[in-house]
């Protein structure tokens, strides 16, 4: 196992736990289904504070993270 396999499980697991500690920014799974109003996928929700800044590192690690598997598709 390669240094590039080790840092792509350190990726997943951390944007795993990133992706858990987001709110949620709907009134839950049962509006989703249930056709409720509150659900709006292309709402413009401003982060502020704690939330902008997990946002953010769950978006840079995410792009890690595809930049990873590119490689070492790549390499293989």
């Amino acid at each position: 196992m390669g240094i590039l396999e080790i840092l792509l499980m350190i990726a997943s697991v951390i944007l795993i736990i990133l992706s858990l500690l987001q709110s949620g920014k709907s009134d839950g799974l049962g509006s989703a289904f249930g056709g409720s109003d509150g659900l709006n996928l292309f709402a413009n929700v401003k982060e502020r504070g704690s939330e902008k800044i997990i946002s953010n590192v769950t978006m840079v690690t995410g792009i890690i993270f595809f930049a990873l598997v590119i490689i070492i598709r790549i390499l293989d």
